[in-house]
């Protein structure tokens, strides 16, 4: 296992072997804001084979409730795994890289929000891991789908955060 920062190039093999659901590449936006400084998008290898993903915004999340409730917070968004993969460690792996650099970055927690309702899973693994619900918010989203046709997406969620611990 080995978790890199996205290349240019890793996105080709991004979209190939995680490819996105949406029209536009998820990947590409991804990669896109990594370049303009806001955010680190870590990509999880196996057998040279791009296996899960997760993206580091160091703006916090958007939602409003989130950022009046825990300014200055970093997000851990997107973290995805292939379907047989997960369960295996690559996830906890992603969720480690990105705790070590917004620790490396000076940050004293990082964040993440999970899917109130249809998420149990996600929710399970991020608990074990140290992360505490902190408030209640809803995800606002947007995508083209394969037709060309635009969709806003509203999901419940609850921002959980953890504290990095400044001596380790």
């Amino acid at each position: 296992m080995l978790i890199t920062e996205c290349r240019s190039a890793d996105v080709t093999l991004l979209d190939t072997h995680l490819p996105s659901p949406f029209r536009t590449s998820f990947h590409a936006q991804r990669f896109a804001r990594q370049t303009a400084g806001r955010s680190t998008y870590l990509i999880a290898w196996r057998d040279g084979i791009p296996v899960g993903s997760s993206e580091v915004r160091w703006n916090g999340c958007a939602a409003a409730e989130v950022r009046l409730a825990v300014p200055d917070c970093p997000e851990i968004n997107g973290l995805s795994v292939a379907e047989p993969l997960r369960g295996t460690g690559f996830g906890t792996a992603l969720i480690g890289h990105a705790e070590r650099l917004a620790h490396a970055g000076g940050a004293g927690r990082i964040g993440l929000g999970v899917d109130e309702h249809d998420n149990p899973r996600a929710a399970a693994l991020y608990a074990r891991l140290g992360y505490r619900p902190v408030v209640r918010y809803v995800d606002r989203w947007s995508y083209t789908d394969w037709q060309g046709v635009d969709h806003d997406v509203e999901d419940p969620c609850v921002f959980l955060v953890k504290p990095l611990d400044r001596a380790a």
